[in-house]
Order: C-alpha cells, then structure tokens, then sequence
C-alpha cells in the first residue's frame, strides 16, 4: 500500500485534479439534489431535520463506499481502484496551483487579480479579502482538509477510506453551514467531518511543528487552537503559524459581515514570500507522512 500512495500522490502533483469530468461534480449535483427534496423551506427551522440530515447523509454515501469497497477487493483491480482513489481524493497540487496564482498576481503588483485569486481559496469577501494571510491559512488549512485528511485514512482503510474522508469533507463544506437553512439538515455532516478529521488535524499540526519553529508552534497550538471556532481547523492553523513563524487570523468579512476572529501564530504579518514558505511545509509533510507510511508498514511486515 504506501506504494500506491506514493504513486498516487505522483499523478496528483504531475496531472492534478481532472479538469472536466472530475467525479466530485457528480456527487456535488447529487447532493444539491437530495437537500432540496428533504430540505423544503417548511421544514428548515425544525429540529428534526436533523434527523432528516443524518438519513440523507447515509443514503448519499453509502452506494458510493460500497462500491469502492467491491472494486478494491477485485483481486487484479483492487491496486487501480485503491490508487485512483487516493488519486481522486487528494488536491496537492490543486492546492500549489491555487496558491501560486495568487504569488504571480502579486509578483505582477496586480492587487486586485491577487484578491480575485484568493477568493477563489477562502469563502470570505472577495473586496475585503488581504491576499497574502488569506492564502497562507488555506494552505495550512486545505493541507489537512485536502491532502493529510486523504492520506491519513488510506492508510488505515485503502481507497475506500481516502474516499469516505473526502466525500465527508466535501458534504461539509456543502451542508455543514450555520445558516438558517442547513442549520439543522447540515448537522450530520458537519458532525461527521469533524470526528473523520479529529486524528489527522492533531497529526497535520504536528507534523507542522516538527518540521517548523516546533517549540513555538506546539505553544501556539495549546494556547490559541482552543480559541477558534473549528475543533480541526485551529490546532491545524495555529500550529503552522508559529511553525512559520507569522501572525494569522484577526478580522475576516464574511457575507458582508466583520467576524473578529482570535489571532493565530506569533511575529510579524506574512508577506509575499510565505505563501510558497508554506506550500513547502505542506509540501515536506507530505514526504515525511509517505516515509513514516512506508517505514511503518515495513516493520508490520518485517
């Protein structure tokens, strides 16, 4: 198996994510769907919906990880199935290309092609958007989310737990809002993205404080993680901001509302340069997983 991830994680960082086609679209279609039938504005406000998200939640995933779990148990298929898998759910270089473009608009001092460029990373006001935090907290964010996440359940369940991680994931960020409408309904989904991703975001952080300023990372985790409102997302983001030695969060307008949110890290605000800084944190995490992975399976085998 860590063969098939290191081959997987190849064709992600040379073909990156499908273009057209990408199954993900499916899926998303799918759930928009679902929610619309089982969640009417009449019911919105309800409790129960609740339940009606749990249901719809399991009805969605459940021929999708059956159907992973038959064709990665096929003698001569199961190794393709595991690594398109894998394949399909990791974004690592997605997420290299996204935040470059933000770098190049702003090497090119095209501010606001840089806060268009951001936008597309963070679902924050793109007019109020400052480029270059922005884009380093989604890079150490979507580590985790996009990449460590994947990862961390391949290696306990093969494809089919790199796959139910991100639909998971994805359902989260589909459903998983605290608006009026998906308050209830979103519930479920919110609530399994957040234990799926319990272990790998302690490891992601970890991970970024052994390769980072690991004293000050692992401070800036235990003091400023608890602080922010995901239980994933701040040991994950203030861990990488004191590995890279930043200040992070503070003030974000979201829907054309300011949200004062704790500050993350320490030192001075990021500039230009820390966005590829952190791209090569997520990006050496990335290798020393796939190490461990290998050097951990060679042991169980040995």
């Amino acid at each position: 198996m860590p063969s098939v991830a290191i081959v997987a994680v190849a064709l992600d960082f040379v073909f990156g994510e499908p273009c057209r086609y990408h199954p993900l679209v499916g899926f998303g279609w799918l759930a928009d769907q679902l929610e619309a039938w089982l969640n009417p504005a009449i019911n919105q406000n309800k409790p129960s919906q609740r339940l009606v998200g749990s249901f719809a939640l399991a009805l969605l995933l459940s021929p999708f990880i059956i159907l992973a779990y038959w064709l990665c148990n096929i003698q001569l298929i199961g190794i393709v199935a595991n690594t398109l898998l894998l394949y399909f759910a990791i974004g690592h270089k997605s997420l290299h290309d996204h935040a470059r473009a933000v770098s190049h608009a702003l090497n090119n001092r095209d501010e606001a092609l840089a806060k268009t460029a951001a936008s597309y990373m963070v679902s924050r006001d793109s007019a109020a958007i400052e480029p270059i935090p922005a884009t380093v907290e989604s890079v150490l964010e979507n580590g985790n989310d996009g990449v460590f996440g994947a990862l961390f359940w391949f290696f306990i369940a093969g494809g089919v737990g790199a796959l139910a991680f991100r639909l998971a994931n994805t359902m989260d960020a589909m459903w998983g809002y605290k608006t009026p409408r998906l308050f209830y309904f979103g519930w479920a989904a919110a609530r399994l993205d957040d234990a799926l991703d319990y272990i790998p975001a302690r490891l992601t952080a970890l991970t970024y404080a052994i390769l980072g300023n690991t004293q000050l990372a692992l401070r800036c985790w235990k003091t400023q993680a608890p602080l922010w409102d995901s239980p994933n997302a701040g040991p994950v983001m203030s861990s990488g901001a004191g590995a890279l030695n930043i200040q992070l969060g503070g003030a974000a307008r979201y829907q054309n509302e300011w949200h004062d949110r704790p500050i993350l890290g320490a030192g001075e605000a990021p500039v230009a340069n820390d966005i590829e800084r952190a791209l090569k944190l997520v990006r050496h995490s990335v290798y020393l997983w796939l190490a461990i992975f290998l050097i951990i399976t060679g042991i169980y085998h040995a």
